[in-house]
């Protein structure tokens, strides 16, 4: 799992300026070349930090869909798990192959992919034996009809500018009736600072404004993006690449967890969602 905002965006209103040598964190508009590039550039960069800060919270092979800890183990989303062994799984956004690796654990064969070449070889330093594909999601370089399943859990999809073509590339290597189970960052959060105290309880930005959040360096060149959709956007994005929406699960924060995680927290997370999870289906 790649998760992409767990790392915070901060208030814009409240930046001040970038010190030397930091991005300067922006809102602009940024095509699929350049969020493609920097998602690439930016992962390749932090996958070591990531890595060994939200290791032990990920496991080795764990199938966890957000900061919330909902475990696919008890969610079933992408069916029950004593059905999944003999499955063709796609696992996009895959990072150190975590979940990939649980999958192969309930008898599935699991294919991990990736835009970063640092995070399969955190894939490969763990181990496990997953397939492991450097490739960008709106270009899957499968045939036709090629998996059962496909899921990401805070991968690929806030990165891209275009998310329907990620949308449609992911059905057409789909088999009939096979299921499309991604999660991203919940859409109001983007109305709020990032920040897990209080202070992340105000709503401080439109809701609306679909204007990325870009980082750039001191030559105007991007090295973060994200892109913001509203739920009805992620929603009709679905619709629009052929896929049946059969759920929306909306993770409450459970008592065990104590951990805060960039912008998300206990406080937060009983209050307002963190995570959305888009259940979908090819006909």
């Amino acid at each position: 799992m790649t998760p992409d905002t767990y790392e915070p965006r901060q208030d814009l209103q409240d930046l001040q300026g970038p010190e030397a040598g930091e991005p300067e964190a922006t809102r602009r508009n940024a095509g699929e070349t350049e969020s493609s590039r920097a998602s690439r550039g930016w992962w390749d960069g932090n996958a070591d930090e990531y890595q060994r800060e939200h290791g032990a919270f990920l496991g080795d092979d764990r199938f966890v869909w957000g900061p919330e800890g909902l475990d696919e183990a008890d969610a079933g989303l992408l069916g029950p798990a004593a059905g999944l062994a003999g499955r063709d799984v796609l696992e996009i956004g895959a990072g150190a192959a975590q979940c990939s690796r649980w999958l192969a654990a309930q008898g599935a064969r699991p294919v991990a992919l990736d835009l970063s070449h640092r995070q399969l070889q955190h894939a490969l330093r763990i181990g496990g034996g997953v397939p492991l594909v450097e490739a960008d999601a709106g270009a899957l370089p499968f045939a036709d009809g090629s998996f059962d399943l496909a899921c990401s859990a805070y991968g690929a999809v806030p990165f891209v500018a275009d998310p329907v073509r990620v949308m449609r590339e992911v059905r057409r290597v789909l088999r009939p009736g096979g299921r499309w189970v991604f999660s991203v960052t919940h859409p109001i959060r983007w109305a709020f600072p990032d920040e897990p105290g209080p202070e992340g309880l105000s709503v401080a930005a439109s809701y609306f404004d679909r204007t990325p959040y870009v980082e750039q360096d001191e030559t105007g060149r991007a090295v973060y993006v994200e892109h913001h959709r509203t739920l009805g956007d992620r929603v009709r994005d679905v619709v629009a690449a052929g896929f049946r929406l059969v759920d929306l699960v909306e993770p409450e924060w459970p008592d065990w967890n104590t951990q805060e995680w960039g912008g998300w927290s206990p406080l937060r997370g009983h209050l307002i969602p963190g995570t959305a999870i888009f259940v979908c289906e090819r006909d």
